[in-house]
Formats: structure tokens, C-alpha cells, sequence
């Protein structure tokens, strides 16, 4: 039984996208034989904690101090339930987010409004993942400058370059085992290094105490910090991106190819209810792994750079924190945080770049460009926005050169499409989830919950964006 197990556990070799009834496999009971078929959450957290945690995060920190701190787990937490209901779908149904959001009326034409705002928010993250390059760029100038002194502009320019073709060589293969494993180990690195440093802060002059976190922790928020917790709870967390790409990683993976085909019957409802249940420890698991690393962030924003007065953006936030730890703990502590600041950024490109070439290449199947059933195809296209996308965001940085501002025009994007994605996993769970397959009242309230304060959040980025409101 083990080594049926086991072997399950590897990402299937034939197409996770076509349910094949041969192909179906009994799922595993508990969390110990479950965690051998953990994988899409891990890619997700490679993705969550990157730039916007690693520069959001830490400037929120910085600007507040300790007093949001608990925010940082609620508003991790209130969007998971979002992102179990759209995993749910694409298991019970084996399509990706793209072609649930489609579905969702109104249509004009052929093409869904949530699809078509999925499509304007794309186009914005062109710009926002383009400060993940920038952002890696930076730490790499800092650590190691070639052809000018760190953070100047020959330097930042051959490393964007490098990054940008480092990134297309080793994902070109579009391969999801190796994928996987790519994110396991850069997630386990950040997350380690992380750790290792916000603990060790206590024993240099910035060092916190247990009653700075116990207030950052009693659900406090000032008047003054309404704006910079509406901030937080957009950035941090499953972005709307995220929780796209998390339906395709749980179809790669084998959830729905191992569940099969809906043909009615009691095996069906058992496999799928079973494997439902690994995708939602995968989820949890994920969940604490970028909850804890977003903490980090805001612990050392909050513990070393608020008492000073610091509000660093972008490449200096970067450079003043290494500078810090370099001060305090001599240059090896200069390097951890820039080995900590390298894993985060390199493991959301690892994860980013493979996760927008699905989207994009569903996108272009439901317009009509290709067939998504020819697997054949649909290879060759995300090969094509493997290389595309990476190229395209290095074009953008370029002409930009502000990972801040980049980062900040994506976020207010992908707020705002939070919102539609709250609405088409609502619709979809009410439409085309088998009722047995629903989960019990506490999922309908979880997501409930979590729909209302996401769809509260799109609403005021839409009108913050607009100028229409202003909030302290």
C-alpha cells in the first residue's frame, strides 16, 4: 500500500487535463499519507512571498510598527477560502480558472466579464512582475555589482538581463515536477533564512520583546492606519493571480485526473470528496508557510526600521535593511538577509513565470486560438509565454526602473479582480459543484466571509484608484 502511495504521489506523466476513468486512484486518509501529494500549495507560496511581501510587508512594518501585526495572519487567512472553493471546481469539473471565469454571466458574446476583467488585470501585471526582476536585480548589485558600483544603473541592467535568461533556460521545459521542486527548495530556504533572522533580532540593538508582539497581536487599528491596513490586506496573502494559477497546479499535479470523470456514481463522490481533502491541507500548509514569512517581513520593518524612522522603498529598502543587519551583526548578516531577500524574489519568478504562461495560454485556447485538449498545443503555447512574459516584464523594468511603483500598479489591479474572483467561485460552487461535494455549512460561511471583505476591498481599490475616496 505504501509504495502505491508513493508512487501516486508524482505528478502524473499522461494529460492532467483529460479525465480519463483508467487513470482514477483512491485517495489517501490523514495528514501523513496526504503530505506525499502535497505540491500546488508550496508553488503558490513560492509565488505569495516575494516582492510584494518582501517590500510591502517590511514598509508596513516600517510605517506602523508593531500594531497590524495581526493582521498580517487575518489577512492571509480570510482568502484562503476563495482559493479552496476554486481548487474545489477545478477538481470536480478538471477545467483551470480561466474557463470558470468565462462561465460567469453576465457574457457579452462569447467571453465572460470575469474573463475580461482577468484580461485587464494581466495586462497590468506586465508592469507589476516586472519589479520582481527589478527587486532581484537589486539584491544581486548589491551582493555582487558588475560594471558599475551596486544599485547603479549599468549594474541593475546586466543583472535584470541575467536573471531574465536564467529564469527562460531552466523553465523552458515547462516540466511540473521540476517546477515543484524548484519552489520546495527556494520556499524552504526564504522561509529558514527568514526565521533565522527575525528570531535573532532580539539580540541586537533592534531587538523586540514579547509584549511588542503581544500588542501587535490585540486586533488594534488606530484611526491613523485605516489606509495602511486597507493596503496590507490587498498585498498580502493569495492575490487574485495566486489563486488563478493554484486550480491549474492542482490539475498538473492529479487531483481531478486521479478523482475522474463525474459519471454519477458513489466511487466518484468518495474519490473526489478524498482528494478535495488533500487539496485543502496542501492549502492550509501553504498557508502557514507564507503567513509565518510575511510576518517575518513586517517584524523587521516594524523591529528595526520604525524606531528609526525609516520609510525606505523599492532597491533602498533592500540596501537599508542589509546595511542594518550588516552593522549589528557584522557583513555576515548582510549576507543572510540578501541570501533571504534573493530566495523570495527568485522563487516568485520561479513560480510566476510558469503560472501567468497557463493563464495566458487557457486564455488564448478560449478565444479560440488553439484546442486545450491538444496537449501538444497547449505545450508549445506555454513554452511561447515562457519566454515571452519573462522578456516582457524585463522590457518594463527597464523602461520603468521602480519596483515600488510597479509593484503598487499590479497590487491595485489585482485587488480589484480579488473582488470578481470572489463572485465567479461563489457562482461556480452554486452551478457546477455537485451538492455532495459542496463541503459542510462551514464552508459556505467561510467563503461567505471571505467574499464580503474581498468584494469590500475591490470596491474601495476601484474608487481609492479613481480618486473618488481618500482613507487616513
Amino acid at each position: 500500500m505504501a509504495k502505491t502511495l508513493e508512487k501516486q504521489a508524482h505528478a502524473v506523466t499522461d494529460d492532467p487535463y483529460h479525465l480519463d476513468p483508467a487513470a482514477v486512484q483512491e485517495p489517501p486518509r490523514g495528514w501523513r499519507a496526504s503530505m506525499k501529494f502535497f505540491g500546488p500549495g508550496l508553488i503558490v507560496s513560492a509565488s505569495i512571498v516575494g516582492a510584494g511581501e518582501l517590500i510591502t510587508a517590511t514598509a508596513l512594518g516600517a510605517e506602523v510598527g508593531f500594531v497590524l501585526l495581526w493582521l498580517v495572519v487575518f489577512s492571509t487567512l480570510v482568502k484562503v477560502a476563495v482559493q479552496v472553493e476554486m481548487a474545489r471546481w477545478s477538481i470536480a469539473t478538471g477545467q483551470g480558472a480561466l474557463e470558470g471565469y468565462n462561465k460567469v454571466p453576465p457574457r457579452f458574446g462569447k467571453t465572460g466579464w470575469v474573463l475580461l476583467m482577468w484580461a485587464l488585470m494581466a495586462i497590468s501585471k506586465l508592469i507589476q512582475t516586472g519589479g520582481l526582476i527589478g527587486g532581484m536585480a537589486a539584491a544581486l548589485s548589491i551582493l555582487l555589482p558588475i560594471g558599475s558600483g551596486p544599485l547603479e544603473a549599468t549594474s541593475l541592467t546586466i543583472w535584470a538581463v541575467i536573471v531574465t535568461a536564467v529564469a527562460i533556460l531552466t523553465l523552458y521545459k515547462n516540466n511540473y515536477g521540476i517546477i515543484e521542486k524548484g519552489a520546495v527548495f527556494l520556499t524552504m530556504l526564504f522561509v529558514v533564512v527568514t526565521l533565522v533572522i527575525t528570531l535573532g533580532l532580539p539580540m541586537t540593538e533592534y531587538g523586540y520583546t514579547g509584549g511588542d508582539l503581544a500588542s501587535g497581536l490585540s486586533l488594534q487599528l488606530p484611526v491613523g492606519a485605516i489606509g495602511v491596513a486597507i493596503a496590507m490586506f490587498g498585498l498580502t496573502g493569495v492575490g487574485s493571480e495566486e489563486i488563478t494559477a493554484y486550480t491549474y497546479w492542482c490539475l498538473e499535479k492529479g487531483y481531478a485526473r486521479w478523482t475522474g470523470p463525474n459519471d454519477g456514481s458513489e466511487g466518484y463522490k468518495r474519490r473526489a470528496k478524498g482528494w478535495i481533502a488533500v487539496m485543502q491541507k496542501d492549502a492550509a500548509t501553504s498557508w502557514v508557510i507564507y503567513t509565518v514569512s510575511t510576518m517575518s517581513f513586517y517584524i523587521m520593518g516594524a523591529a528595526v526600521l520604525h524606531p528609526q524612522g525609516l520609510l525606505p522603498q523599492g532597491n533602498d529598502m533592500i540596501l537599508v535593511l542589509s546595511n542594518t543587519y550588516s552593522s549589528t551583526l557584522g557583513d555576515w548578516g548582510k549576507y543572510l538577509y540578501l541570501a533571504g531577500a534573493l530566495a523570495a524574489l527568485g522563487s516568485t519568478i520561479w513560480a510566476a513565470i510558469p503560472s501567468w504562461s497557463r493563464s495566458w495560454a487557457n486564455a488564448l485556447s478560449i478565444v479560440g486560438v488553439f484546442d486545450w485538449a491538444d496537449a501538444e498545443r497547449r505545450n508549445r503555447w506555454m513554452r511561447v509565454f515562457i519566454v515571452a512574459l519573462p522578456l516582457t516584464w524585463l522590457a518594463t523594468y527597464l523602461w520603468i526602473s521602480s519596483p515600488f511603483v510597479m509593484i503598487l500598479v499590479g497590487g491595485i489591479a489585482g485587488g480589484i479582480f480579488l473582488a470578481a474572483v470572489a463572485v465567479a467561485a461563489w457562482w461556480l460552487r452554486r452551478h457546477e459543484v455537485d451538492p455532495e461535494l459542496r463541503g459542510g455549512r462551514g464552508s459556505a460561511v467561510a467563503l461567505a466571509v471571505s467574499a464580503v471583505a474581498i468584494i469590500a476591498l475591490g470596491v474601495y481599490s476601484a474608487l481609492s484608484s479613481a480618486g473618488l475616496i481618500s482613507v487616513g
